[in-house]
């Protein structure tokens, strides 16, 4: 049996000296990406936060809408920093996880705090000529208010990828692998609830859209609550006649369907009339044509309990881009 070349190491000794490289390397990118960032939360709360309070150009709930609690979020910062310069990356964050809630809060705020930045910018020119001047000194490089503004919400998810990585590459008999474990644990579900609070926000911001091009009060209230799929022209295929373009709007639960409002409607011109709401729980859905994805489009068939659908496209992508919503917002209603 051959003895082991000298100086040469088992696996076990290899992969630690793996764990230990990927471990040093990442703790020295949250220890530098922190710094910055630290850096960047200060601009705004010393060019902005407290320059505005102290001259009174927005009043505080304008002022507190704008920006949150991106003080609260800086001072965390503030005591992150002094951990991971110590190397104390477990405690550090162990601790740090304290302050979570402050980005949940800052989520929530996000399309807030974007409506009264634009709305200001556009009606309070003693706020505008105030954000150019201090978008203009040197310490900004060129940033904008607009572009710093996100910086919570992106570093929440460098967060998460860099104490996930921390926690991994730590051995388990480290007394630093419990608490590192944790962290990730608590920062990813955090990110988490980010996640959604942004999906919510986006959902909703494309009901107000659909909201405003469906008119009439039959329209009033008809897609609350719901949750946007898709949208987009289909031919309704009549058992008689000519097919009739339509304009469709998938949500989770339901179909609707509508027609372009006459330009004589000169106060409704571009809206649309709800004609139909199908319910998907109720909804069968079958291809009828159009499955070796040609260029000829295809035909979806809908069939309900009192009412059968024929829906064409000339166009085959589309089609089962739409044939696949359908089966997606029928299968929801079905688990």
């Amino acid at each position: 049996m051959e003895s082991p070349a000298p100086g040469a190491r088992c696996p076990v000794q290899e992969q630690r000296a793996r764990w230990e490289r990927k471990r040093s390397c990442t703790a020295r990118e949250l220890l530098e990406t922190e710094r910055r960032y630290q850096e960047q939360l200060g601009l705004v709360a010393t060019y902005f936060v407290a320059i505005l309070r102290a001259k009174g150009t927005l009043r505080p709930p304008k002022r507190q809408a704008l920006f949150g609690p991106w003080e609260l979020i800086y001072g965390a910062s503030q005591e992150l920093l002094p951990y991971l310069e110590g190397g104390r990356w477990g405690q550090g964050l162990e601790g740090f996880c304290d302050h979570l809630g402050l980005y949940t809060q800052f989520a929530a705020n996000v399309e807030r705090s974007r409506t009264v930045l634009q709305e200001q910018l556009k009606r309070n020119k003693h706020f505008r000529r105030f954000v150019r001047l201090q978008e203009g000194r040197p310490e900004f490089g060129g940033l904008q208010l607009q572009d710093l503004l996100p910086l919570p919400l992106q570093r929440l998810q460098q967060y998460e990828n860099l104490a996930v990585a921390l926690a991994e590459n730590t051995s388990p008999n480290s007394p630093e692998h419990k608490q590192l474990t944790r962290a990730a644990q608590l920062i990813s579900e955090t990110a988490q609830r980010v996640h959604t609070i942004a999906q919510k926000q986006k959902n909703e911001q494309h009901l107000q859209r659909v909201q405003a091009l469906l008119s009439g009060r039959q329209a009033k209230g008809l897609i609350s609550g719901r949750w946007f799929l898709r949208q987009g022209w289909l031919l309704v295929v009549p058992p008689r006649g000519e097919p009739r373009p339509r304009m469709f709007f998938l949500f989770s639960d339901a179909l609707l369907m509508a027609k372009p409002r006459l330009p004589l409607h000169l106060l409704q011109s571009g809206t649309f009339a709800c004609r139909a709401l199908y319910p998907m729980a109720e909804c069968q859905l079958h291809r009828v044509f159009g499955h070796s994805g040609g260029p000829c489009g295809g035909l979806l068939s809908l069939s309900f309990p009192h009412e059968k659908l024929l829906l064409m496209s000339t166009n085959q992508e589309e089609l089962s881009h739409w044939y696949h919503s359908l089966a997606l917002a029928i299968s929801s209603q079905k688990n």
